[in-house]
């Protein structure tokens, strides 16, 4: 198994490649106000003066302390604090506690953001030979860029709480023209057999990716795009909330506890949605976003469908390029796609799309050794798999075997669906 090199990020020098990502998450957080990056609106989500801090800890911890075992922290109980959940390397503050972190000051852990990255930039220049320094590097950044998604989706549910409802950029970019019409459901069918599933260690992946193996995938058709909001709106109006029958037994208790009757952020009249953007009127053609597992697994049942399973999903992704509304076109929300007959598209960006898969190892699959191991194995527990990236996701992070996991209630990140159908 390999956790990939630097050097195959588009031949970019790994120093610069490090430069290049810590600034990014900088920019990210220029529309907001330090009281905006103190803030914590729910337990699941961490303030933005958290997510500068502990990528930067992230750093610290296994790149810096493992070259220099007797370097001293950079300020003490720092490592208690931007520690997230690595239990083999010591304790940490709660999760659901970290908006009570008035100190440090966001001027304070933006300085540590700058000393740390100017010693991992000596580091890096010291040793431009060593390939496990590389690899280190590369998972750091990686880690980085997952907490700059985190970072967007945690921000719009805190403005989303605020009453006034602010937008996270006033004065959005203007997309480029999305479907006006001709954007009919079709399912594209693919015949049964063997497939290669999984990384092939030629780019960078997550232990989660490996080993690549082979699975039997029966005959089915998947939708040749994402459902729309006005697919989900029908859903809606046709008593999809209202009919215990279309839902699993768990979900049908999370509605009933919850007092779920549309997607998260959507207005009571189901004509507008909450974005990063501010409150935008709903846009029939765009994917219907921010649903849960429950809420997908529902709507397809409606549909006379089911979702794909992530082995499906990944077999038609990784004939096609990484290309789709990523967080570099700055919509920074899901946009109307203009399907091809005969193809699946919209597999890239937009929404994270919910699976029929259980978030478990594949056969033989291995954490990585130490403390990093930490990373992904002990999720593997009442999890379900997305695939395919967000609007709010770095392009250049993802790839056809790249495997995302939340918890079949969760639904502020940018998730949506795609159904699929079984074949004779």
């Amino acid at each position: 198994m390999t956790t990939g090199l630097a050097s195959a990020q588009d031949g970019i020098d790994i120093n610069e490649r490090f430069q290049q990502v810590r600034k990014q998450s900088l920019s990210l957080v220029e529309p907001l106000s330090a009281e905006d990056c103190a803030l914590q609106s729910m337990p699941e989500a961490s303030p933005a003066k958290w997510h500068l801090g502990h990528t930067t800890w992230f750093f610290e911890q296994f790149v810096l302390r493992r070259y220099q075992p007797d370097r001293p922290w950079y300020a003490e109980g720092w490592d208690y604090l931007f520690n997230s959940y690595y239990q083999s390397v010591g304790p940490m503050h709660a999760r659901p506690r970290r908006g009570v972190l008035s100190r440090p000051a966001l001027a304070e852990v933006l300085a540590y953001r700058q000393r740390i990255e100017a010693e991992v930039s000596d580091l890096i220049a010291d040793r431009p030979q060593d390939i496990e320094l590389s690899r280190l590097i590369t998972l750091g950044l990686q880690h980085e860029q997952q907490h700059q998604e985190l970072l967007l989706t945690d921000i719009q549910h805190l403005l989303w709480c605020n009453p006034l409802q602010p937008a996270y950029r006033s004065r959005p970019v203007e997309p480029v023209a999305g479907a006006k019409g001709g954007n009919e459901l079709d399912f594209v069918a693919r015949s049964e057999g063997f497939a290669e599933i999984g990384n092939e260690g030629i780019e960078f992946g997550f232990d989660n990716e490996f080993p690549r193996h082979r699975d039997w995938l029966p005959a089915h058709a998947l939708g040749n795009r994402l459902i729309t909001n006005g697919e989900y709106r029908q859903f809606i109006q046709e008593g999809g909330y209202r009919s215990a029958a279309l839902w699993l037994s768990d979900g049908w208790a999370t509605v009933q506890r919850e007092g779920w009757d549309r997607p998260l952020y959507w207005a009571k009249d189901l004509a507008s949605s909450f974005t990063l953007l501010g409150e935008i009127e709903l846009d029939d053609a765009a994917p219907v976003c921010h649903i849960s597992f429950f809420e997908a697994d529902a709507f397809a049942r409606w549909a006379g469908a089911r979702l794909p399973t992530e082995q499906e999903w990944e077999v038609a992704a990784a004939a096609q390029p990484v290309r789709g509304n990523f967080r570099q076109r700055g919509s920074l929300r899901p946009l109307p796609h203009q399907p091809v007959r005969g193809a699946v598209g919209q597999l890239y960006g937009d929404c994270w799309e919910w699976t029929a898969s259980p978030y478990v190892g594949y056969p033989g699959f291995k954490p990585l050794a130490g403390s990093l191991g930490e990373y992904n194995g002990k999720f593997m527990c009442g999890q379900w798999v997305l695939r395919g990236g967000s609007c709010v996701s770095p392009e250049d992070h993802l790839r056809a075997s790249y495997r995302n996991f939340f918890y079949p209630a969760d639904r502020w990140q940018f998730m949506g669906l795609r159904l699929a159908k079984d074949l004779p």
